[in-house]
């Protein structure tokens, strides 16, 4: 399974002509919804598709019932890359200017559609100096290597560790800033998802990363659990624990705010 790839990985593969690349712009501000598209159309590498995650890697939001970024449909979701030129021969290469963190939600899906051929650029946008790209339906989808859980999972579950891919502070009550519940789920961990990446944005070396997940990995007979506020940055721990060699987590895609969307749903605050 693909995790990350380089700059420099990138444009010799580039280069070479027998590998079909789709380069996707994944660039969003969840404060300014319209502003990486607006990035996009401004500047890009050559070549690159702009996919919105509101739009295009999110389905329909339902009030009281899901979070701010529920999965999309599987089949919609295929669509939407044959709409933009992407086949499942191509080598997808998501790439953002925020570490990585809503690219890794279309490595999430592709994993999730079947399409292991999708890499996340390390350094995003801005490890990329040369602006060269290239781009190139899908047909049959295959099996999907990962899972996902539901809310009523979650409560009925003790097996599975949940890790909280928020920062500290929003996982502990403190602040909450976008939804209207401040705390996180019983029994969480918190592993901000900022913290996979080094002081130059990129993912740290695969040691560190193994460190970071080590015991979450240890704690339980299955596989951990990852959640954020909506579901997309859950996906930056998922791709850092599988670029660093674990097997890949379950995800709760609904996360904080769709589990807020029922009041009998317990609320924890403080570290733990």
């Amino acid at each position: 399974m693909l995790t990350l790839i380089s700059a420099t990985t990138l444009k010799a593969t580039l280069a070479d002509l027998r590998q079909k690349v789709a380069l996707v712009d994944c660039r969003f501000n969840l404060a300014d919804p319209a502003e990486g598209e607006q990035l996009f159309e401004a500047s890009h590498l050559e070549d690159a598709r702009y996919l919105h995650l509101d739009r295009d890697l999110s389905g329909p939001i339902r009030p009281g019932l899901t979070g701010r970024h529920p999965l999309p449909d599987q089949t919609a979701f295929l669509q939407t890359l044959d709409r933009h030129g992407i086949t499942e021969c191509d080598l997808i290469v998501a790439y953002d200017t925020s570490g990585g963190a809503f690219a890794a939600r279309l490595w999430w899906l592709a994993q999730w559609a079947g399409l292991g051929h999708c890499a996340v650029l390390d350094g995003g946008m801005q490890a990329w100096s040369d602006d060269k790209s290239r781009v190139r339906t899908m047909t049959e989808r295959p099996a999907s290597p990962v899972d996902t859980v539901t809310a009523d999972d979650i409560a009925g579950n003790t097996d599975s560790v949940l890790v909280d891919a928020r920062d500290e502070v929003r996982f502990r009550g403190e602040v909450e800033p976008i939804d209207p519940v401040a705390g996180h789920i019983p029994g969480a961990v918190c592993v901000p998802f900022m913290q996979n990446l080094d002081a130059d944005g990129y993912f740290l070396p695969t040691g560190q990363l193994r460190e970071r997940f080590e015991s979450v990995y240890a704690k339980a007979s299955t596989v951990p659990v990852m959640y954020c506020g909506s579901g997309v940055t859950a996906a930056h721990n998922c791709l850092a624990a599988v670029h660093a060699g674990y097997a890949m987590p379950k995800l709760y895609a609904g996360s904080w705010s769709e589990w807020i969307t029922d009041s009998a749903r317990p609320v924890a605050l403080g570290a733990g």
